[in-house]
């Protein structure tokens, strides 16, 4: 659904004036009875409609409620709003009222940007008490008068429109009247200003075309009344949901008037949107039958037959900060009028998607950047035709554990040939799985993880939100729900006398802190125990990615991540495992990205009966470690630490240890996260990946370090772990490995290639690189317990663990 709780903090906000707000000076002062001083409005704050009197003392700086701040001195940037007091001087913000200035004619009047002189006038406005930025406020102000202590001049009535609105139908008569007895009224009606020059209004004015109509009336011994301004757009009619849709992303009629569009009500949204659907649908593929309406307290229900009248809008619904941006808008009708035609109507039949239905694209998501409108080739095209529309996916199959009360499917689970190891996706550098439906029930409570599925269909409207599209379903609606059979793994790799193993294992903002938001329960430290000694069999060495310090993400200065270590270090031993040592360096405060205050890194845990640490003294955070004579300089050592490439994202770490006599470099990493990477299913096509850039710095620097290595020592081994933040194929991962390394990874089947879930697409961010002279006397297992299955099933963490066997002594 639109509306969530915890999944976003983001609601639907879907805004259209629909009248023509007229604003005009108060015809004389307000007697004193009837005007409130700004202390008395501070009071009342009943959102009863009063004039309050005071003086214009600045605007709103910034903030709200008891953070709220003042401008009191010009230049004023801030064109919204107003500060009011009852002394020309006054400062105090808790006896200052704060004004809305709304989006019309008086905004330019009053507004201190374009008249920086009304500083310290004295006014009467007239408007709704009621809080504006969260103190005490006077909102929607429609009349103004200033205040000078001299008699008004008496003025001419404004000039009224007997059509309220502004959406009319073709050949509407206006008829303009004034209240001032014998007063002529002047119009115009290509927007310009009227005068007594102008055309003199004399009987209706018939609109047969869009119009802006001014007029202004005059009375000789009175001045002039203000000029009112009324806008029309006529209608367009005649037209079916498929035609305002049409046959694109955009609608053609889109920012024009349309009335009389029908359609069946398939789903309501909530109290100001539904979808509606044409029972009259056209030949055409392309175009949809379904349509979101728009309308405060609409009062419709499921299964009426309506009649539309509005402006077409492209809208975007739901999403992050930056939507508007990133995501594709919905085609909607914000309505000025709907009509009920008649109640309890079938619903329209739903389109299969699937088997005996439409098969959606596969392969591709766009591939000319919107040139052609190709539902059949291009998925984004595909879910774009079908907007707004009853649709039936049957028989699906799940393609990730549910999040945010969303799962990811794909129809007709039992003849998907593609499937990964669990019952998913896997993502190739040309298939990012188009096929993938969203489908939104909002019911995060509902448990369910990759492979299982669903016997018979799920129904709902197609729509979009947080840059996907998606499905609307009714949780209680849902069909028969099958738990499928993948289970978490236990790796295959055994300890061996000769053999070192080595493990990447991102740990999910790791700390000792045990209560309290982005904590870490002591539930959460036996899994990931557990993972260690018996999923992984204790690795020699592990690498720990999301380590943050002791107190987690209380933001007081504390950098140490001992009391986290000794924490999970305590379980793992209890549960059977070796007692590990730990080591790390400790980032500078609040510079490597992360939760703030958690100060994430990345850090080590090796078990000392059968590894040792390299002799050696331990870096500072922004001390750089090289490789010289067989030797870190520093052990562990921090990679480039003060390279701008490093800026909010964390350093790699190198550490050299022994094993069986033999040398190791192992370096564990953390790149920048893909944050700020567009959607896939976005307006902007091919996605800008913002984030990859300073990914592409990172990887540079870390294979130029493996360099630095094997030049000074061409038999060296080299390690390179951790969550690396991008795909084995990508442009990252090429420039880690360049001629001197490995990925071990790319050794793995490609059904079992993943280690992390985003969106139904299973895909690697932790990678295991060796130099090459490790590549064949090493074996590599991906470890799957964590990605695609929810906390209700066991994960410890969001990423599985990965883990490499070496012969080490065999490594020449």
């Amino acid at each position: 659904m639109f509306m969530k709780m915890t999944k976003r903090v983001t609601n639907i906000s879907i805004m259209l004036v629909m009248v023509l707000s007229m604003v005009l000076p108060l015809q004389q002062t307000a007697s004193a009875a009837d005007v409130l001083t700004v202390s008395e409005a501070l009071i009342k704050q009943d959102k009863s409609i009063q004039t309050v009197e005071g003086y214009i003392v600045g605007t709103v700086k910034g903030g709200s409620g008891s953070s709220i701040s003042f401008t009191h001195e010009g230049p004023f940037t801030a064109n919204t709003n107003l500060a009011l007091a009852d002394s020309p001087s006054e400062t105090d913000k808790t006896k200052i009222l704060t004004v809305q200035l709304p989006n019309t004619p008086l905004r330019s009047a009053l507004n201190l940007v374009e008249h920086p002189e009304n500083l310290g006038k004295k006014v009467q406005l007239k408007g709704t008490l009621e809080a504006y930025f969260s103190v005490p406020g006077l909102k929607n102000v429609n009349e103004y008068q200033f205040v000078d202590g001299t008699p008004s001049e008496p003025q001419v009535e404004e000039v009224k429109s007997s059509v309220e609105g502004q959406v009319v139908s073709k050949g509407t008569s206006v008829v303009l009247s004034t209240e001032t007895a014998d007063a002529a009224i002047y119009y115009t009606l290509d927007g310009q200003d009227p005068t007594t020059e102008s055309t003199r209004y004399s009987s209706p004015i018939t609109v047969n075309e869009d119009v802006t109509i001014k007029a202004v009336a005059v009375k000789e011994g009175l001045k002039n009344s203000t000029i009112s301004e009324f806008n029309y757009q006529v209608a367009l009619s005649g037209l079916r949901i498929h035609d305002v849709q049409g046959a694109g992303h955009q609608s053609p009629v889109a920012n024009k008037a349309v009335e009389g569009v029908e359609g069946i009500v398939t789903k309501v949204v909530d109290n100001n949107n539904f979808y509606m659907q044409d029972v009259k649908p056209d030949e055409d593929y392309r175009t949809s039958e379904g349509i979101l309406v728009y309308q405060k307290n609409h009062g419709q229900a499921k299964g009426n037959l309506v009649s539309v009248d509005g402006v077409v809008k492209e809208w975007v619904l739901e999403g992050y900060s930056d939507k508007l941006k990133t995501d594709l808008a919905v085609t909607e009708i914000n309505a000025s009028r709907i009509t009920k035609l008649q109640e309890g109507q079938k619903l329209p039949k739903s389109t299969i998607i699937g088997l005996f239905g439409l098969q959606q694209p596969t392969k591709v998501i766009d591939n000319d950047n919107f040139g052609v409108f190709d539902p059949k080739e291009d998925g984004i095209d595909f879910y774009e035709s079908l907007e707004g529309m009853l649709v039936e996916v049957k028989n699906p199959g799940v393609l990730a554990p549910q999040k945010y009360g969303e799962l990811v499917v794909v129809p007709d689970f039992w003849k998907q040939k593609e499937f990964n190891s669990s019952g998913g996706l896997n993502i190739t550098e040309i298939d990012y799985n188009p096929e993938r439906i969203f489908i939104d029930m909002n019911d995060e409570s509902f448990v369910a993880k990759t492979g299982d599925f669903f016997l018979g269909s799920i129904t709902g409207v197609v729509s979009y939100g947080f840059g996907n599209y998606k499905v609307l379903a009714d949780r209680e609606e849902l069909p028969t729900f099958v738990e499928g059979k993948t289970k978490p793994e236990v790796t295959k790799i055994h300890e061996k006398h000769k053999e070192l193993t080595i493990a990447s294992f991102n740990v999910e903002n790791f700390s000792a802190l045990k209560e309290g938001r982005d904590s870490t329960s002591d539930e959460k430290v036996s899994r990931i125990a557990k993972s260690i000694v018996r999923n992984l069999n204790a690795p020699d060495i592990v690498g720990l990615v999301e380590m943050q310090d002791g107190n987690g993400p209380t933001n007081d200065g504390t950098t140490d991540a001992k009391a986290s270590a000794d924490r999970l270090i305590a379980e793992i031993t209890a549960q059977g495992g070796p007692s590990y040592v730990y080591t790390d360096i400790a980032p500078v405060d609040g510079k490597d990205g992360g939760i703030p205050g958690g100060n994430i890194r990345v850090g080590f845990i090796y078990n000392p009966e059968r590894v040792s640490l390299a002799k050696g003294t331990k870096g500072t955070a922004t001390e750089a470690v090289g490789y010289k004579d067989g030797k870190l300089t520093i052990n562990p050592g921090r990679i480039d630490p003060t390279n701008p490439a490093f800026a909010n994202s964390r350093k790699p770490v190198a550490a050299q240890f022994m094993f069986n006599g033999e040398s190791v470099i192992v370096v564990a990493n953390h790149f920048n996260s893909k944050g700020g990477d567009q959607p896939l299913f976005g307006k902007n096509q091919p996605p800008f990946l913002g984030s990859e850039a300073q990914r592409l710095e990172i990887a540079g620097i870390v294979n130029q370090f493996v360099k630095d290595v094997t030049n000074e020592d061409k038999d060296a081994k080299v390690v390179l772990l951790g969550d690396f933040n991008d795909f084995e194929f990508t442009k990252t991962l090429k420039k880690v490995k360049g001629n001197e390394l490995t990925n071990m990874i790319e050794e793995v089947p490609f059904k079992e290639r993943y280690t992390y879930s985003y969106q139904g697409n299973a895909q690697v961010l932790d990678h295991i690189l060796v130099t090459n002279n490790m590549a064949k006397k090493t074996k590599v297992d991906i470890v799957h317990i964590n990605s695609q299955f929810m906390e209700e099933h066991g994960r410890a963490s969001d990423h599985d663990p990965v883990l490499i066997q070496v012969k080490l002594d065999k490594v020449r």
